[in-house]
């Protein structure tokens, strides 16, 4: 197994804060001349230390998808179960060391773990010195005065305010899912959809309209996605809706990737099929002077 410096944290977001751990992990393990990883959870700990945990910012799928694009060679993804709620912080590194090559440690300066998180930023730095290995711990970040946070973005997300969370992640939010059939009413009026079901552990977004790309088999294509019930034609449960500016083909099975730019304006129930294909049409219009 090859040795590992890890990044420790839930990586909710993969934000410019995580960005920082990243990099500094990279050029921890570019000195030590070992692999960069990062170690998240595939569970939010607040639903066993609170009983609930917050919406999350995105899929365990995705997370991995943006550390991995941040410059984690590996993701380990450890179940927050009771048995792992209980392990001390000591048991929580050794075990690290020990099944995933653990080498060396990077996390931000309030990271807490372990039992009743008694592991610190500062133990972890005494247990590595202890051991010869090399610790980095990163600083709080911020932007334009505001301490960059998941729970800070979250916060965005569920106004709508798609711009400036981009601003603090670093990158448009993003959801990934599989195509699934939908009524296919949009190809009856010209406009056929990428439907994705809404995981029900997101953060909701405001149900609306959003000049977004979507990316599949690698390429990128502008796009105009609906967030919402659509209550046009009566719909149920939130799915993601998206129409591709200048693709043609079968989307239906594949993976795509939703990225959303901005908000664009509410969701909004027409009296008429024909009233929603002049909205789509203008709407449409305004993400190609987007480019």
């Amino acid at each position: 197994m090859k040795q590992t410096i890890y990044a420790l944290g839930y990586f909710d977001g993969v934000h410019l804060g995580h960005a920082a751990l990243l990099k500094a992990c990279q050029a921890l393990a570019a000195e030590q001349e070992k692999q960069c990883g990062a170690v998240t959870f595939t569970g939010h700990p607040d639903s066993l230390l609170r009983g609930k945990a917050p919406g999350l910012i995105n899929s365990l799928q995705d997370r991995k998808l943006l550390l991995r694009q941040y410059g984690a060679d590996r993701v380990v993804e450890l179940a927050f179960d009771e048995r792992l709620m209980n392990t001390s912080w000591q048991e929580f590194l050794q075990d690290l060391t020990e099944q995933y090559g653990a080498a060396g440690f990077v996390c931000g300066s309030d990271f807490l773990f372990g039992r009743k998180g008694q592991g610190t930023a500062m133990s972890l730095q005494q247990w590595c010195r202890e051991r010869n290995l090399p610790c980095a711990v990163v600083c709080q970040q911020e932007l334009d005065g505001i301490r960059i946070s998941s729970t800070h973005i979250r916060s965005l997300l569920e106004q709508g305010k798609m711009e400036e969370a981009s601003r603090f992640l670093g990158h448009d939010h993003c959801l990934s899912g599989v195509v699934s059939p939908g009524k296919q009413l949009g190809r009856t009026i010209g406009f056929p959809t990428a439907n994705l079901q809404y995981p029900s552990e997101l953060v909701v977004l405001p149900s609306g309209v959003y000049d977004s790309t979507v990316t599949v088999d690698g390429k990128t294509y502008q796009a105009v996605t609906n967030v919402g019930t659509r209550p046009t034609v009566n719909g149920k449960g939130i799915i993601v809706e998206s129409h591709l500016l200048k693709f043609d083909g079968d989307l239906y099975g594949k993976t795509i990737t939703v990225s959303f730019r901005r908000f664009l304006r509410p969701e909004h129930k027409f009296p008429d099929l024909s009233d929603l294909k002049n909205q789509i049409e203008k709407d449409k219009n305004i993400v190609e002077k987007s480019k």
